[in-house]
């Protein structure tokens, strides 16, 4: 039964404050990678590092790790903001050089406050706020001149956006116990669709994800309550930052299914 009293957005600090607890030498190692290949780039020294909606806090961790000059993390979340600060307080206790602010990408005057960065990072967090193209152009300005924006928008599937759409507005009002129980059966249901057609091809089917370091339950439990929930095709994205002086430099498909198209994008 939903408690429509209830009805609210996805805690999505609830879940990032869990997953800290999952942070360890790999899962850092695997996140530290995935920065890399994207930007193909082996180190940050000499750049700043802009995390717009840090989550756990595990890719300015990243970041610290590739030696960053500055990390700036921030999120609207009290549980992400402070679940940073635990990383921090664990692995870089002390240092001036990481940044950690509780604010929205949707506030203008704490926007204001922040300043321009080399790398600006905001994986599968604009599509959330529940204003995607007003959070998609309020992180232009963090850009400087040459730095790089990387982001991850939920791909548009069309009618089965729509259909995932209903999902998770359906989760968000559930009670809190069953909730776990929803997430873990959608999840198996395509867990095991992905294991017989693995077994039934011929070739290695690939995710449609990299691998960065997350736990594959919470990002499930990310992906079934992520309310608000918006979608882009690919060329939407690019067309939007091309007219705001951008070229983009990389791009991975979710291929044509539910997840995150991956865009990087250097500003002229």
């Amino acid at each position: 039964m939903i408690d429509k009293k209830k009805n609210q957005n996805f805690d999505f600090g609830k879940n990032w404050e869990a997953f800290i607890h999952h942070i360890n030498e790999y899962t850092i190692k695997e996140a530290t990678g995935s920065l890399q290949g994207a930007l193909a780039l082996e180190s940050f020294k000499g750049k700043s590092f802009l995390d717009v909606g840090c989550g756990s806090g595990l890719f300015s961790l990243a970041a610290m790790r590739l030696n960053a000059e500055e990390v700036y993390s921030f999120d609207c979340s009290t549980k992400s903001i402070n679940g940073t600060r635990t990383l921090k307080y664990r692995y870089y206790r002390g240092s001036e050089n990481w940044v950690i602010k509780q604010g929205s990408v949707l506030d203008t005057k704490f926007l204001f406050e922040i300043g321009t960065f080399d790398i600006v990072y905001s994986w599968g967090v604009l599509h959330h706020t529940g204003q995607m193209w007003q959070a998609l152009e309020n992180v232009v300005p963090f850009v400087r001149k040459g730095g790089k924006l990387f982001i991850a928008i939920y791909n548009d599937q069309g009618m089965f956006s729509q259909m995932w759409k209903k999902v998770k507005k359906f989760h968000v009002g559930l009670p809190s116990w069953i909730k776990p129980v929803y997430v873990f059966s959608i999840m198996m249901i395509f867990e095991i669709r992905h294991c017989l057609r693995k077994m039934l091809s011929r070739r290695k089917l690939e995710r449609t994800q990299r691998k960065r370091g997350m736990n594959k339950y919470h990002d499930w439990v990310d992906w079934v309550g992520g309310w608000p929930f918006e979608v882009a095709k690919p060329e939407e994205i690019f067309e939007f930052y091309h007219r705001r002086g951008f070229q983009l430099e990389y791009l991975k498909t979710a291929g044509g299914g539910h997840g995150n198209n991956e865009f990087i994008f250097k500003k002229d």
